[in-house]
């Protein structure tokens, strides 16, 4: 069985709408994908209604924004209470977070560049959550760049002149948030030391103390060192492995399948959800 549990579509920064993720996802072999956009559900019953065409299973999640001594880290929350205001309330607010951000940022380029907050929303149609990958959508738009990776690398970095934070909660707040409306928190990502800081090895405890669940080690963004670091940690606090792709469409070179969960890992995330896996 082959499985990808992180993907995202254009409701948030993904190229494809979500039932075109269902659909790559059947093109790709896949016999489950994770619908995983950034702060938002939205995307959930369009996907959902596109599994019996596909052939392919869905676990429904979220990509949830947080932050650590300063670093943003995200986690994946799987098949939660779309509607339990404990989550729903820290997405709301990141999501309105982001909109803000994403202006600022824009109006730092502007200054520099021939890009305008009006070009960002036309990148950003359709989607529920604007951040900075519709800017760099613009950016290339405009033959600023080439494109997303080419913006992200020279005018978009969290380091660079025209970077904006934004609100996210405390790691440890969001787990405990996900865990309340019955979601699943996989830590995404979390040795992708080429996006920023990694968080130190004690903060695994802290949110494993908080009810993390597990850990998504295999990822593109992790080369074998992390794998390495990360298998260890995950043994050590008895945190579930998994194996995702980090699908964006053409937004990004991740591609369905590259990297795989096991099934009984997505066996026991079913096992802990609120929510059941939607079958063909």
């Amino acid at each position: 069985m082959r499985i990808d549990l992180h993907a995202h579509s254009s409701a948030s920064d993904g190229t494809d709408a979500p039932a075109g993720v269902v659909a790559a996802a059947g093109r790709a072999g896949l016999d489950v994908v994770a619908l995983t956009d950034h702060d938002t559900t939205a995307g959930w019953s369009a996907a959902a209604a596109a599994v019996a065409s596909a052939g392919v299973a869905l676990v429904r999640g979220t990509e949830v924004s947080a932050r650590s001594s300063g670093i943003s880290i995200h986690l994946l929350s799987y098949l939660q209470d779309p509607q339990h205001p404990a989550l729903v309330t820290e997405l709301d607010r990141t999501r309105d977070a982001r909109l803000h951000r994403a202006e600022a940022i824009t109006e730092r380029l502007a200054v520099d560049y021939p890009v305008t907050w009006d070009d960002v929303l036309g990148q950003a149609a359709g989607a529920v959550v604007v951040g900075r990958p519709h800017i760099a959508d613009a950016l290339v738009a405009r033959g600023v760049v080439p494109d997303r990776d080419a913006a992200f690398a020279r005018l978009l970095r969290a380091d660079g002149p025209y970077h904006v934070p934004h609100y996210a909660p405390a790691a440890a707040d969001a787990v405990r948030a996900i865990r309340a409306a019955g979601g699943v928190p996989v830590f995404a990502h979390p040795g992708a030391d080429a996006r920023g800081r990694v968080v130190a090895d004690a903060v695994f405890d802290e949110l494993a103390d908080a009810g993390l669940a597990g850990l998504e080690v295999h990822h593109r963004d992790h080369g074998p060192e992390q794998v390495a670091r990360l298998t260890g940690i995950a043994a050590r606090l008895g945190l579930l492995v998994t194996g995702s792709s980090d699908y964006h469409g053409s937004g990004k070179a991740n591609r369905l399948g590259e990297n795989l969960t096991d099934p009984a890992v997505l066996a026991e995330i079913e096992a802990q959800g609120f929510l059941e896996v939607v079958r063909p």
